[in-house]
């Protein structure tokens, strides 16, 4: 067990490292417009600063686990840290859209590695009780970007420059450096680890195929060699990836997780509910700017009731859910948040913030706070503590994922163009997306059984009298290790 003053340190470089990359998730979508003002390159540019970061980001993000066994967890922060401020200070610089966009998916490279590695110190520094709260502490810290990182965006935008943005980075990046050099502590590595390269490359390319196809589409047309070979590509390289991940020895997503029925449903739940909220959460920042001719800082104000409402009742619902199970919250919150992004269907061209848009942004807060706990606790709760942690990057990686495929669908969905009528198609198309993580939740999420007879099995059903769980370790008491919780 680490001293007092060990685990102090680790735990302020878990928050300063985990800070740094909640907090440029979440000013991002404000500072698109001024961006696309500044660089040109329409709604393609939008969708590719948000996307370059989410393709290198869910691509390596199951790597990172890895590479903190084989190098060890303070390096591979020290090593996240470095590539995502070089990658700021970059940004800060960019000429034109295409170096904003490649330092973007270096940014990606660093944010993988910064948020799986900070919790993993803790795990790795805490133990008992005392882990409980270093979680705890963490998870509030690092709300505080979900807080004050789009007002922040909107006053950088519309006073300064979006640029600081990213520059801002460098500060909070630099500490955590420093904390880092006089931790002095021995770096911890797993002897026989291995990286699976092989499928984080696959992973990539087919990510990075099948996401070009869909956002220059617009530009190039589906019958242009440059699309339909990518796309093929693309599907090629994924179909590759799942092969790999049943044939490799170490696999970075091990696919015999899904065979646990609560684990397979979450993330198919995650897959839909994360995918409509890192839309939603682009579009409607983006057209009250474009559309709505709000500033950037009254549309990163507009995010704020959904954070309030998070901050306020997750404490609660994750109480609730681990005495009742999450089937009903998660069948509950997208059926609320599907509600939600269908009243968005109420925005005309005579814009009124307060009765077409707040409602909306109400009912998508209580959704996300009854969602997020409940579907963390499935996941994880459905899975062998000791699997935990790739249990939960898989999840994180799947939330990450949806987010941008659903962003590279946008041109598809809007026709390219971001006006009334396209936001309207956003909306539906969310609030479906959102109808159907309720249904899948409704239909593959059991309820694990607490009762004298035994608690549930992995897959959510009750283990025959007398049979022992793996999982005998309540899934609210958990730590949320990397739980869904969206950058954007």
């Amino acid at each position: 067990m680490a001293d007092a003053r060990t685990q102090r340190l680790v735990l302020l470089i878990a928050i300063l490292a985990s800070f740094v990359a909640f907090l440029d998730g979440t000013v991002v979508n404000v500072a698109l417009p001024a961006m696309q003002r500044e660089l040109g390159g329409g709604m393609v540019t939008q969708q590719w600063v948000v996307d370059a970061y989410f393709i290198t980001l869910g691509s390596l993000i199951l790597v990172a686990g890895s590479l903190s066994d084989v190098f060890g967890r303070i390096v591979i922060m020290r090593v996240g840290l470095v590539i995502f401020g070089a990658a700021s200070v970059a940004i800060f610089l960019a000429p034109d859209p295409l170096f904003l966009v490649i330092c973007r998916a270096i940014q990606g490279v660093g944010g993988a590695f910064l948020v799986p590695s900070s919790l993993a110190l803790i795990t790795t520094y805490f133990r008992g009780p005392a882990q409980a709260r270093a979680i705890g502490i963490w998870t509030a810290a690092t709300t505080a970007a979900l807080l004050v990182g789009p007002v922040m965006g909107g006053l950088f935008v519309d006073f300064l420059t979006w640029r600081l943005v990213f520059l801002i980075n460098v500060v909070p990046i630099a500490v955590t450096l420093w904390l880092l050099a006089i931790l002095r502590e021995r770096d911890v590595r797993k002897p026989g680890s291995r990286v699976d390269w092989g499928g984080a490359a696959l992973c990539t390319i087919g990510l990075g195929g099948t996401v070009y196809a869909f956002i220059e589409q617009g530009n190039l047309g589906w019958s242009s060699p440059a699309i339909w070979g990518s796309m093929t590509i693309g599907i090629l390289a994924l179909i590759g990836f799942i092969v790999r991940q049943a044939t490799a020895k170490q696999p970075m997503m091990p696919l015999e997780l899904y065979r646990v029925r609560n684990f397979s449903a979450g993330n198919i739940t995650t897959l839909f509910v994360y995918g409509a909220l890192a839309l939603n959460g682009l579009v409607v920042t983006v057209y009250l700017q474009q559309g709505a001719h709000l500033s950037a800082t009254l549309a990163g104000l507009t995010t704020i009731p959904v954070t309030i409402i998070m901050i306020s009742l997750s404490s609660l619902i994750g109480g609730l859910s681990g005495r009742w199970g999450p089937r009903m919250f998660m069948t509950i919150g997208p059926a609320l948040m599907a509600v939600g992004f269908a009243l968005l269907l109420t925005v005309s061209e005579n814009f009124d913030y307060w009765t077409q848009v707040l409602p909306s942004t109400i009912l998508t807060g209580l959704g996300l706070v009854i969602t997020v706990a409940p579907l963390t606790s499935a996941i994880l709760g459905s899975i062998d503590p000791a699997r935990s942690g790739i249990a939960s990057a898989v999840n994180n990686a799947v939330a990450r994922i949806a987010g941008l495929i659903c962003i590279a669908l946008l041109g598809v969905i809007t026709s390219g163009v971001l006006d009334l009528a396209g936001f309207h198609r956003v909306a539906v198309f969310t609030a479906v997306l959102m109808a159907a993580g309720a249904v899948t939740s409704f239909i593959g999420i059991r309820n694990p059984v607490h009762a004298a007879a035994g608690q549930a099995s992995p897959n959510g059903e009750q283990p025959a009298a007398g049979k022992a769980s793996p999982t005998e370790q309540p899934a609210a008491e958990r730590p949320a290790t990397g739980g869904s919780v969206p950058e954007s």
